[in-house]
């Protein structure tokens, strides 16, 4: 189905299941939704809601604005479709950022946060140089394949198969999950991911940011897995400032932790969704 946001543009949006509302947010930025086993896994709990970010995806392609306060709006406006009240959000890796900024901003319109395999809230200096080198070091456990992926360009299907295996702990079937991920491939939008990143870089780990999510009163429950290659270290700062937070660690699995324990991960959503 189609929901439409506040200045026209069109977002692709499905749901499933029953009960009370819960929306995913994917990462990227710049990506789509590929949260179809995790839709399958919670739709007995919820009515599971899957959307795609603007521009990117099955939503209409269009010229932006790629800004936070603008997919905050967004994703309010998929909120509003599909129920008035207060909604649980999951967001993984940058969806867990966009999650975290909406909650701060519409705190009243939300029951539930679960942070899944976010980088907290500290500048991107404080775990991106580590997550470059493990990403690295990941690749080069197959020379050839490192040199592959240098190679192709940053929009490239085979090239995000090839970044995309490094998420997995599970080396023997890597390049099969993350070929399920690519699968079907609607294409980057390098455009908005760049210039979300860039704003992140600016605005990210600011004390105002700090002190924001100290005064959430909200329940927080955040999923690591626990071989993810963005060090978990740093989330510990938006740990501490939440008043109300769980912390669960899947210890057999990468960044998309629903993959590698799909019965850990339920098991942890479901609580939190009560």
């Amino acid at each position: 189905m189609t929901v439409t946001a506040d200045d026209g543009v069109r977002l692709w949006a499905s749901a499933t299941g029953r009960g009370e509302p819960l929306v995913l947010c994917h990462g990227g930025p710049g990506l789509w939704d590929m949260f179809e086993d995790v839709s399958a896994m919670l739709d007995d709990t919820a009515t599971v809601v899957r959307w795609d970010q603007r521009g990117c995806g099955r939503s209409e392609r269009c010229a932006g604005p790629w800004t936070t306060d603008r997919f905050v709006a967004d994703l309010d406006a998929v909120r509003r479709h599909f129920g008035p009240g207060r909604t649980a959000l999951l967001g993984h890796s940058w969806g867990a950022q966009l999650a975290l900024a909406y909650a701060l901003a519409h705190p009243e319109r939300v029951s539930t946060l679960v942070y899944v395999a976010g980088t907290g809230i500290g500048p991107p200096d404080d775990w991106h140089p580590a997550y470059e080198e493990n990403l690295l070091a990941r690749l080069g456990e197959d020379p050839e394949r490192l040199a592959r992926w240098r190679e192709l360009p940053k929009d490239d299907r085979e090239r995000a198969v090839l970044q995309w295996s490094a998420e997995f702990e599970d080396r023997a079937r890597a390049l099969e999950h993350a070929g399920r991920m690519a699968d079907p491939w609607f294409g980057i939008n390098t455009e908005c991911g760049a210039a979300l990143n860039a704003e992140t870089r600016r605005t990210w780990g600011t004390p105002e940011l700090y002190a924001a999510c100290r005064d959430l009163d909200l329940p927080v429950l955040i999923v690591d897995g626990a071989h993810d290659i963005r060090p978990r270290s740093a989330v510990d700062s938006l740990e501490r400032a939440l008043p109300r937070v769980r912390r669960v660690t899947l210890p057999d699995a990468g960044h998309l932790p629903w993959v590698e324990d799909p019965k850990g991960f339920r098991e942890a959503v479901a609580a939190a969704l009560g």
